[in-house]
């Protein structure tokens, strides 16, 4: 980091730090409080199946069968301590995230100039901040070098406003914006002490909106809450009438209400997010919301930026075109003196601290170039930002000979509409404007101007300006850019280019860089005029969006939105924040993009590199997928649990009681993990990148989906209660009757695991899919259930008896059948 920064500026010492942050604390906004590991568990404890269970103990132990209501309160810590493990792994990879996506910022402390957390400032250190940086703290400027920043989120005003330690407002206030230039301040205020901590608009603090996945997930879960009271008082009612065992009725009743309360689903969504979301950290790509892991996957167009994004941000300088010699100058011949009036106005009309790249290659050739450096006997008297459409910027210096340089860049259309050059000779520019750009070359228009005294116009246009050429910059493709956009296309996915570079440069560019593009590149100027309707027809037919800027890319990414595209934004400058707000996903650089552009994305790729976006897209689908086949399980294991507790009591079977409470515990405790843990270890089917994007309103609660999973639990039901019957039929008591039923739902559960791995390909085909969690959760299955049918003393407890080889045979068949006409079904579904 190199700053030019009076060297008496020295900072706060490390005593001074501690001593300042021991009595000021952090700088930090309405912090949280981390809840602790108790917090954790009360809140758990407060969920419905665990109410549940702990009612069951209670009522086992008023009636004195102490064994049920031991393994009750056991089950009561097994179900905590999986939903503990998935909550506190949930939580730390949201904190781990978290940590990631804190800015650091750049104070000088100890005289020297260094990066810290933005957390760790304290009141009386020294900050450093400059074009495209957040203002994280309050204070006074007390040096600054053509220093303008935007406080709309403060204020509400969208314009910049100037400042120095000269001028009578020295004030700078966190969570405002620097548009140009630098400045040192003195922080005075931190945390909620600053004046956007005490009207508290931070942008952490704003609700995120929920998906229609999440809201149709609260709303099932919700009605199936609903529906298991209504069932438990009707199963109460029903149960007291028919026996007149009230303790009897309310264990049947809390049975079924156990069976029907979908509890895992939430916690199988919420665990899915947060570690997708983690993983993808792993990745390099930053997730800040982890709700957009689920976006991401529905992805339908990506609206890219070129600079930096498609091209390497290199900016080499290729080429001068003086317009004195109406010559251009390839870069072995920049030494040539001809070029040095152009040089040395090129950089004088950059920033005296370059930021941007072109402008820091224009510093050093002016270096490398110049016989005497002048920078340090020029001060800026005023300045003209970048602004218009297209734009251009101009700086006003002087020494102390009150000796002027009046200097100009920028686009250039823009310095040939304010240059004193006949029209003729304004088109012969143009045409060598137009050839440089078609071999992808980004041109930069310089002029300069004379102007006596201090009454300087409103509005840079306004100079009479002279013309003195073109800088002529080359920004690479990145390599293997090719390969990522045919990873896009492959996807279904569609790419647009908004850049606010020329149309023949980024048509050169794009074509370098494999984007296929049939129609003419549109330009930002026109897009304000359009309409709505007239917008999203552009947005259909058109690649290419060149000279744009913030307003124009706004636009185009709400007439994509309105023409229900998901979107994902990809930008690293300061004017890319409004678009990256408004996206479906805004993706931000790591390395080349600006604190405001990270500020308003809600992913970011740490290294820069577009193929990791395609990492993304991918985990987005994996993670959808993934979430569907745990919870079309859960449901469909539901199915036949319920009903096997209820149809005997209300059919009138001989055993009406088939299950207790310690049975659907027992089933609860093998499908919790199921879902939630293993289902989300799952790796990506195939062909999951090579299907089309999934519409984000389209979610798998719905009917046609829904069925399959009804379906799949109607047949197990059949299956089970089969087995019910067929061992009442050979003269079964009622412990072998249950040891049946349960041994088979147990197997059709393992196997409904299995086949619902993929609901396109066989269980052999999903089995390739290295998944190691699957055999380890299986195989505690079957020796649990193994144990409590041969081991007495569980034997005894769940009310049942062994089985004999052929009644295991039998009920592994008929748990086979009940499940596996799933595969013929997706053998049929494929055909088609």
């Amino acid at each position: 980091m190199t700053f030019n920064i009076p060297s008496h500026f020295t900072g706060l010492s490390s005593e001074e730090v501690l001593t300042s942050q021991k009595k000021n604390g952090f700088n930090k906004i309405n912090a949280n409080q981390k809840g602790s590991w108790i917090t954790l568990l009360l809140d758990i404890l407060k969920e419905p199946m665990l109410l549940l269970l702990i009612t069951v103990a209670i009522i086992y132990l008023i009636v004195g069968d102490y064994g049920e209501a031991i393994f009750m309160f056991g089950a009561i810590v097994a179900v905590s301590g999986i939903s503990f493990y998935q909550d506190n792994r949930s939580k730390k990879a949201l904190e781990a995230l978290e940590k990631l996506n804190e800015p650091l910022s750049t104070v000088i402390r100890n005289s020297k100039v260094i990066q810290i957390p933005t957390h760790e400032i304290t009141i009386g250190d020294l900050c450093i901040i400059e074009e495209g940086k957040m203002i994280n703290a309050d204070g006074k400027i007390v040096h600054s070098n053509d220093f303008s920043v935007n406080e709309a989120s403060l204020t509400g005003e969208t314009f910049s406003v100037f400042k120095s330690q000269e001028t009578e407002d020295r004030n700078v206030y966190s969570g405002t914006l620097v548009v140009s230039g630098l400045a040192v301040f003195e922080v005075e205020k931190i945390g909620d002490a600053t004046k956007l901590g005490k009207i508290g608009k931070s942008i952490q603090e704003i609700q995120e909106e929920r998906s229609p996945l999440q809201i149709q997930i609260t709303q099932f879960v919700k009605w199936m809450a609903v529906i298991g009271i209504i069932v438990f008082l009707m199963v109460w009612g029903y149960s007291f009438w028919k026996s007149g065992d009230w303790i009897e009725s309310l264990l049947a009743g809390l049975t079924l209400a156990m069976s029907i309360l979908p509890e895992e689903i939430p916690v199988a969504f919420t665990t899915f997010m947060a570690l997708g979301a983690w993983k993808l950290m792993k990745e390099g790509i930053i997730i800040k919301r982890s709700s957009v892991v689920e976006t991401l996957g529905s992805t339908t167009v990506i609206c890219t930026d070129k600079t930096g994004t498609i091209t390497e941000n290199s900016m080499q300088l290729k080429a001068l075109f003086d317009y004195k010699t109406n010559q251009l100058y390839e870069e072995e011949q920049l030494t040539n003196n001809s070029l040095y009036e152009l040089i040395q106005f090129a950089m004088w009309s950059s920033e005296p601290v370059p930021f941007d790249p072109m402008e820091k290659t224009l510093h050093k050739v002016y270096e490398e170039t110049q016989k005497e450096d002048k920078r340090q006997a020029f001060s800026m008297i005023h300045e003209y930002p970048l602004e218009g459409k297209p734009p251009m910027m101009t700086h006003l210096f002087e020494n102390e000979k009150k000796e002027r340089i009046i200097a100009a860049k920028g686009a250039p259309e823009a310095i040939l509409a304010v240059s004193n050059l006949p029209e003729n000779e304004k088109e012969k520019l143009r045409q060598h404007i137009k050839d440089l750009g078609k071999q992808g070359y980004r041109i930069l228009g310089v002029a300069k101007s004379h102007f006596e005294g201090t009454d300087f116009p409103e509005k840079q246009q306004d100079f009479n300006f002279e013309f003195l050429g073109f800088t002529v910059f080359y920004d690479p493709p990145k390599q293997g850019i090719q390969e990522v956009f045919q990873h896009i296309y492959d996807a279904g996915i569609k790419v647009k280019v908004i850049t606010g570079d020329n149309e023949d440069t980024t048509n050169a560019i794009a074509l370098q860089a494999g984007i296929k593009n049939n129609t003419p590149a549109v330009n930002g100027a026109k897009i304000v005029h359009h309409s709505e309707t007239e917008l999203i027809e552009l947005s259909r037919k058109t690649t290419l969006f060149t000279r744009m800027f913030p307003e124009a890319k706004l636009k185009m990414v709400n007439a994509f939105k309105k023409d229900e595209e998901v979107v994902a934004m990809l930008g690293d400058g300061v004017n890319d924040a409004p678009a990256l707000k408004a996206a479906h996903i805004g993706v931000a650089m790591g390395n080349k993009g600006t604190e405001i552009a990270k500020a308003a994305a809600s992913l970011v790729i740490i290294n820069d590199d577009l193929d990791k976006l395609v990492v993304g897209i991918a985990a987005g689908r994996r993670i959808y997928t993934n979430i569907k086949k745990a919870i079309q399980y859960i449901i469909s294991i539901h199915i036949p649990i319920i009903l096997t507790v209820s149809l005997p009591l209300f059919l009138g079977w001989v055993f009406p009681h088939i299950f207790t409470p310690v049975h659907v515990i027992f089933l609860e405790l093998i499908m919790g993990p199921t879902c939630s843990i293993v289902y989300e270890n799952e790796p990506m089917e195939k062909g999951t990148m090579s299907q089309k994007p999934r519409k984000m309103t389209d979610t798998f609660l719905n009917w046609k989906e829904l069925s399959v999973s009804i379906i799949q639990g109607l047949m197990i039901t059949a299956g089970v209660l089969f087995a019910y019957q067929l061992t009442v039929q050979q003269g079964g008591d009622e412990e072998t009757t249950r040891a049946m039923v349960f041994t088979t739902l147990i197997f059709a559960n393992i196997l409904l695991s299995l086949t619902n791995r993929s609901f396109t390909y066989s269980i052999l085909e999903a089995s390739k899919n290295k998944n190691k969690l699957f055999p380890i959760v299986i195989g505690a299955t079957l020796v649990l259930l193994f144990a409590i049918l041969y081991v007495p003393i569980f034997a005894q407890f769940f009310h049942l008896n062994g089985l004999n080889i052929n009644e295991l045979g039998t009920s592994l068949l008929i748990a086979s059948v009940s499940v596996l006409w799933f595969e013929g079904y997706k053998r049929v579904k494929q055909r088609k």
